[in-house]
């Protein structure tokens, strides 16, 4: 059995996609924070609007933490931690702190997971749209 392997998500990546969340952000008039990690959950890109609030930093990467870890987007995953839900208890069970907010999304190669983008600052809504946004720039 031969395995392909995928090319690991690079610095260059992370600052496209930096970029392309930012400017789609700039365009809908909304300062951000944007937050990319490696499939390993390291920290490759870090950007701060100079007006985007402070706790949009810790919010942009802890979406991004999220999504890296279960895979998917954080919108989708909002339902799943309310009362009841498949996931009520996971936000205060890890060590690392999960955040179930819209803005984060994984980031796959050849259907492989290689990190993954969080943006904060928005709406959840448009956080999302951003996040989306970059990652479909990604070639």
């Amino acid at each position: 059995m031969s395995t392909t392997a995928v090319t690991p998500l690079t610095i260059q990546d992370a600052e496209a996609l930096v970029t392309a969340a930012r400017e789609a952000a700039e365009a809908a008039g909304v300062t951000v924070s944007v937050t990319v990690l490696d499939a390993g959950g390291h920290l490759l890109a870090f950007r701060r609007d100079d007006r985007a609030v402070l706790i949009s930093g810790e919010t942009s990467t802890r979406k991004a933490y999220t999504a890296l870890q279960l895979d998917a987007p954080t919108a989708d995953l909002v339902e799943a931690v309310q009362p009841g839900g498949l996931f009520h208890t996971l936000p205060t069970a890890l060590d690392r702190p999960l955040l179930f907010i819209a803005g984060g999304v994984p980031v796959h190669r050849d259907g492989r997971l290689i990190g993954a983008i969080g943006v904060g600052g928005g709406a959840p809504e448009q956080d999302h749209a951003f996040a989306t946004a970059a990652v479909e720039a990604l070639v």
